[in-house]
């Protein structure tokens, strides 16, 4: 273990997580001891970052602590929702199960991430493809003509001026303008560690047209999940709503799940809170959990709530480059028409005063 990676540094895909808890669901059902399973797995994985955690892991067994005390000491890798489904399989005697269920709620959370990752590709490509073709007629293009408009000294249409002047700075400042971009980024990063700064960025996404709305359905998804699991596994309403918390990306879901729990501990109903607090969760969510709680059937029902806001995100998502398509080829086509007619008005005008 001394020869392997600082903790700190340590990181395992979702993907590698889902194996391993489902292997382990098999291993442990199957009646193989949960040291014998977790070393064989150790050998299988891939990730040294995952060997180094498994190692300490096993050692930890071996002393005769749980295997969710093992696996707190990495706890920024696993996050609270793994942990404390784990530890209650351990202290109730159904770890196999609460292992498979866990399997299950990951492999939706990364086809969930999967659906969003994936809507926001061609968007992107599409923005890398217009700054390449106008950084080419910026750089490579314009520096050849513009050297025949200052010879002819003739008066310059102001696109053409606004394009010259930008071609430029650009080109004389170049180097400037693109460290200052990078030190920009950084900035905004540093910035993001402010948990204030980065809850009001998350604030702001919220209220953003279409994205707000997959950000709002995809927070929405993963906490009822999370929460409907964590019920399933057995836990407090309470603890399960703190854990929960901790668990959402979002710090206005987690702000208010906090609150939340804070609520219920004082005597009064979840429910409640949620649709006092439209602004973060939907009338539906606070109604279905409202009728969970009267029925009985408040797992079922969490389970239905993350199942349809999952299916309507991908909806959403689907739907997201029929919207953006014809926007972000509208803002290239034009940038690069307006380039292109910048270049060709004043060619055009000498060609016809030659031929006077």
């Amino acid at each position: 273990m001394n020869n392997m990676r600082n903790p700190l540094f340590l990181h395992i895909p979702l993907a590698e997580k889902i194996l391993f808890v489902k292997h382990l669901s098999i291993m442990v059902k199957s009646g193989t001891t949960l040291l014998d399973g977790i070393e064989l797995l150790r050998k299988q994985v891939r990730s040294s970052s995952f060997k180094y955690i498994l190692t300490s892991v096993i050692q930890d067994v071996k002393n005769g602590q749980f295997l969710s005390d093992g696996l707190r000491k990495f706890h920024h890798v696993f996050g609270e929702l793994f942990i404390n489904v784990v530890k209650i399989g351990e202290e109730s005697g159904s770890l196999s199960e609460n292992l498979t269920h866990l399997a299950e709620e990951l492999k939706k959370k990364q086809q969930l991430r999967a659906k969003i990752r994936s809507a926001f590709i061609y968007p992107v490509i599409v923005l890398i493809a217009t700054f390449g073709v106008v950084g080419m007629l910026i750089f490579f293009v314009l520096p050849k003509i513009i050297p025949i408009f200052t010879s002819m000294r003739i008066t310059l249409p102001w696109t053409t001026q606004l394009v010259v002047t930008t071609s430029q700075f650009l080109i004389q400042n170049g180097v400037a303008v693109f460290f200052g971009c990078i030190v920009l980024i950084v900035i905004w990063i540093l910035l993001l560690r402010i948990r204030s700064v980065r809850f009001l960025a998350h604030r702001v996404i919220l209220i953003l047209p279409f994205v707000g709305q997959i950000s709002k359905m995809a927070n929405t998804a993963e906490f009822t999940r999370t929460l409907g699991l964590l019920l399933k596994s057995g836990m407090k309403i309470v603890e399960a709503t703190t854990i929960t918390a901790a668990s959402v990306s979002n710090l206005v879901f987690q702000k208010a799940l906090r609150e939340a729990a804070e609520t219920v501990r004082r005597g009064e109903s979840f429910h409640t809170y949620l649709a006092l607090h439209d602004h973060v969760f939907y009338p539906t969510v606070a109604r279905m959990i409202e009728v969970g709680d009267a029925t009985g059937t408040l797992e079922p029902n969490l389970f239905y709530l993350a199942d349809f806001y999952e299916s309507e995100v991908d909806e959403l998502t689907k739907n997201l480059s029929t919207v953006i398509e014809p926007v972000l080829l509208l803002v290239m086509g034009g940038l690069v028409g307006f380039i292109a007619i910048s270049i060709i008005t004043p060619i055009y005008e000498i060609t016809q005063s030659l031929s006077k």
